[in-house]
């Protein structure tokens, strides 16, 4: 009986998951036997994630709870930027919480934003992630592992079924 592979950097991870926030709302979950995979030790998952699965092995279950600063970061003040009205369309209904791509004028990069207050002739946008600021609440549970292959390795993620993306 070989060893039992554990998870360790270079191995790709399969992960059955679901995420909830400090209030119970669950936010994001794998599909019914679809796990995420990932390779581990390449931060392709948030680190303190990534950290709290080292050493478990095939069938372990886990619950991890991620700090904000271990996740997506704290609210960044500079994020927000207060941009004029004119700047939407005039048909365009705003709302607080509305999430939009917003395209910068001289690279036309796009950047996800949501808008955090609606003033009479501006709006407040902010530039964080979606879940700054948030602890990250996780249930996880490892279904398989397997070594990476060293074309994943060097490529630095997981190809997963169906070869190259």
């Amino acid at each position: 009986m070989s060893e039992q592979l554990k998870i360790k950097d270079g191995v790709v991870v399969s992960l059955d998951y679901t995420l909830r926030l400090d209030d119970g709302e669950v936010i994001d979950a794998s599909e019914e036997n679809k796990p995420l995979e990932y390779l581990h030790g390449y931060g392709q998952i948030i680190p303190g994630l990534e950290k709290a699965l080292s050493g478990l092995t095939v069938g372990d279950s886990k619950k991890v709870v991620v700090p904000a600063a271990e996740a997506y970061g704290e609210v960044d003040m500079d994020a927000f930027e207060i941009v004029p009205r004119s700047m939407f369309p005039d048909d365009m209904e705003l709302e607080e919480g509305l999430s939009l791509t917003v395209r910068d004028a001289e690279t036309n990069e796009p950047f996800d934003a949501s808008i955090a207050e609606i003033r009479e002739n501006e709006v407040m946008l902010d530039f964080n992630h979606p879940l700054a600021g948030e602890t990250l609440h996780f249930e996880v549970n490892i279904p398989t592992l397997r070594a990476a292959t060293e074309e994943e390795l060097a490529h630095g993620h997981a190809h997963g079924p169906g070869g190259h993306h």
